[in-house]
């Protein structure tokens, strides 16, 4: 399943005023997905750094907020091109420390550049607004920056999740300080390098790294940050909102999912077997969008299953690096000791394997392309969040059964319809509780389109104009043009 490839893996240091600090003790190690090897090590920010680190944005904010927006916009374009530029240099690192494949980095790169392309128009249109007058003053409304940002990032979208949020900041005025995820520090810290080398001035961006609950404390509770955001599971989401309102700021978090795919009858299962297999199986189904649970009306239920399940078997597992590979590794050997959780449980329940269903080989985290039938509800799988690759599904009568089912559970970010009934497209996409739907495809919103969720999904939308609205605060000015 592995294929020996040599890179040179950077150096993992602090990011801190503009400087890289590499001498600090260990926290971790970065361990290749594909191979079980070290590739290197992270550092533990202690105290001082991350005082300093506090420090560094609250002066680079002072400059930052006072930056035009037309220059705000031409670092974001230099940026995006220095993204483009380096995909070839960053891939290869992004490929050894996440697990994932050549094609699927590439393309998370490209996306991340999209962002900053997004963000440098939109923030020309930052409007504020004038209120009709009364006849005894005239009031009007402005957005400015909210200040300096604590955002925290997970493994799995190391490059797109801190763009969204970089992006967001500094378009808006605002300095952030990134704490990015330990399992995957290098491809943060390589985006980061592309921010400097394109004239962004010092403390603007500031990366952390070291003890998860040391750092989440000391950013979320200085009165120094503003605006407190996450990509990451839903617990710790909880855990940072907490915290947030001792000090009474706003908090912007895109937690998990759980999201159904409510399959009608009347379509081609084949197809939409197809279009499942290619969106289910990707980054191994590690991403918050993936589709978790397949509601399949009985009538085209076994040859969904069976075209799904053939699918799965035709996807060549491997290491990324490896010729024409479709899938890679897990990222971790948690991810696979859940997976064999989740298969062990639910067939224990009456589940039927129908595709995969166990780890491959010994070395390395890989696990088969798995699809799961005949699923009890009270299964794990159908309550957890998998973030893994398998597809358990379940046979409904209706596409009223189905629409209980996907909103059956606190979770609410993505859903899936596929119908060719437009009466029934309507209904589903509206009553579906998720923060977004898409019917007869599979996508998730990009940079133009907001993104977030319903009830533990989250709080704010990340992504389209009402990204910007996290970042700004709206002011009220009132006034009295007269001689007094």
């Amino acid at each position: 399943m592995t294929e020996a490839r040599t890179i040179t893996y950077p150096p993992i240091g602090l990011l801190i005023n503009g400087e890289w600090i590499y001498d600090r003790p260990i926290h971790s190690e970065v361990e290749n997905p594909s191979t079980e090897a070290i590739l290197g090590t992270v550092p533990r920010a202690n105290a001082a750094d991350l005082t300093a680190a506090l420090q560094a944005a609250a002066r680079g904010f002072e400059v930052w907020r006072k930056t035009t927006p037309t220059a705000r916009a031409a670092l974001l374009r230099r940026v995006a091109a220095l993204v483009r530029e380096r995909v070839e240099a960053i891939a290869p690192i992004f490929v050894a420390e996440s697990g994932r494949t050549l094609a699927e980095v590439r393309a998370e790169i490209e996306r991340s550049a999209t962002f900053l392309d997004w963000d440098s128009e939109e923030l020309k249109r930052n409007y504020g607004r004038m209120i009709p007058s009364d006849g005894q003053f005239q009031q009007y409304v402005v957005r400015e920056p909210i200040g300096p940002v604590a955002a925290f990032t997970p493994w799995n979208v190391p490059m797109s999740a801190p763009s969204r949020k970089i992006s967001a900041a500094l378009a808006t005025g605002c300095s952030i300080i990134l704490k990015p995820a330990s399992d995957t520090p290098a491809t943060a810290c390589l985006f980061a390098q592309c921010f400097l080398d394109a004239g962004l001035p010092k403390g603007v961006l500031n990366v952390v790294f070291g003890d998860s609950e040391e750092i989440s404390r000391a950013l979320v509770l200085s009165p120094i940050t503003r605006l407190v955001t996450l990509t990451g599971s839903t617990h710790v989401g909880k855990h940072l909102s907490r915290l947030a309102v001792e000090t009474m700021k706003p908090v912007l978090m895109e937690l998990g999912g759980h999201a159904p795919v409510l399959i009608d009858d009347g379509v081609n299962a084949a197809e939409v077997a197809r279009l499942a297999a290619n969106w289910k199986y990707r980054m191994a189904g590690q991403f918050c969008s993936a589709a978790s649970r397949f509601l399949i009306h009985k009538n085209v239920y076994g040859d969904f299953v069976n075209a799904l399940a053939a699918e799965a078997n035709k996807l060549k597992v491997g290491d990324g690096f490896m010729a024409d590979v479709q899938m890679g590794a897990l990222a971790n050997r948690r991810r696979l000791a859940a997976m064999e959780e989740f298969v062990k449980d639910a067939t224990k329940r009456g589940a039927r394997v129908a595709a995969g269903g166990a780890r491959i080989g010994n070395r390395g985290w890989f696990f088969q392309p798995t699809v799961l039938a005949d699923v009890p509800l009270d299964a794990l799988i159908m309550t957890d969040e998998t973030f893994g690759p398998i597809a358990p599904c379940v046979a409904v009568e209706s596409m009223d059964e189905a629409l209980e089912i996907g909103n059956s559970l606190n979770l609410g970010l993505g859903a899936f319809v596929f119908t060719n009934d437009m009466a029934t497209a309507d209904h589903l996409t509206r009553e579906l509780q998720a923060g977004s739907v898409a019917m007869n495809c599979f996508t998730s919103p990009g940079a133009e389109a907001p993104f977030g969720g319903y009830r533990d999904s989250g709080i704010g939308r990340e992504g389209g104009p009402e990204m910007h609205h996290s970042y700004t605060i709206a002011k009220t000015i009132a006034e009295r043009r007269i001689r007094i």
